[in-house]
């Protein structure tokens, strides 16, 4: 990973929009400061598009479509994308997976919850579960006291072996069936809001991240960027930059070097 401070003004001056993770990327301890609101209202004010590609669920995604200076939100690592057309006053949705194959899978992740409960006393269900319309959220830090690693791999394996999809985030573990990840609807949303390929328009598009849920959106954006906590985990694919600060700090970082060269 590159430090910021070598990234080519050329290239950031072809980013037209922004993707990026929400916890401990533009949020620091749990909180959202008016620094990344701020930064965000400001970059779409010089046509700089920001979406947020999040973990956290459908009813939140709702309220951040509505109020935040963004132009969408894809939610649930991938399970749908909302964006707010404030012109005509509707609420855009697009789904992975249909109602009825929703409830279908929410049915089987309910065995895995009990599993996971039953196994890990101290795990907790996520505080924002019942806003979730997709995957099953398992806290192992935000609410409860931090677990072992062993713990958290021991969740991963119980989603994985009952045929499930599970992605770590910095307080999460998230399991869902299913196919599609932060990826694949990030790649639908730009296509069916924007009119963007994002393997051939690739250069206009920009993500900042922190942890290994991101690896993926690391891994096909050639302007990936890490916020220095980045560094704190292991994961299969870094990110080809990486800020000097961490969580919002660095994600403001990133934005005023994108604001720069916006506004010169």
């Amino acid at each position: 990973m590159k430090n910021i401070s070598q990234f080519p003004e050329e290239d950031l001056k072809k980013i037209d929009f922004l993707l990026t993770d929400i916890d401990d990327t533009i949020t620091t301890e749990g909180q959202l400061p008016a620094q990344s609101l701020v930064a965000m209202e400001r970059l779409g004010k010089l046509g700089v598009k920001v979406i947020p590609i999040t973990g956290r669920p459908a009813g939140w995604c709702d309220h951040i479509a509505r109020m935040w200076p963004v132009a969408a939100v894809v939610g649930e690592n991938g399970a749908f994308y909302f964006s707010y057309d404030r012109d005509k006053a509707t609420m855009i949705q697009a789904y992975a997976d249909n109602a009825t194959q929703r409830e279908k899978n929410r049915k089987r992740l309910a065995q895995i919850k009990k599993e996971i409960l039953a196994t890990i006393p101290g795990a907790g269900i996520a505080s924002d579960q019942e806003y979730r319309i997709a995957d099953l959220a398992i806290d192992f830090c935000e609410d409860v006291a931090p677990l072992s690693e062993k713990d958290i791999q021991l969740i991963l394996t119980i989603f994985r072996r009952h045929g499930a999809t599970a992605k770590r985030s910095s307080i999460h573990i998230n399991g869902w069936y299913g196919t599609y990840d932060k990826l694949s609807m990030t790649r639908t949303c730009m296509s069916e809001l924007f009119g963007v390929d994002i393997d051939t328009e690739n250069s206009r598009i920009a993500y900042t991240g922190d942890s290994p849920n991101d690896a993926p959106m690391f891994a096909h954006f050639i302007h990936s960027v890490g916020v220095a906590n980045v560094a704190d985990y292991t994961m299969n694919h870094l990110p080809r930059w990486v800020t000097s600060s961490r969580s919002a700090t660095g994600f403001c970082e990133f934005a005023e070097k994108i604001l720069a060269v916006k506004t010169l």
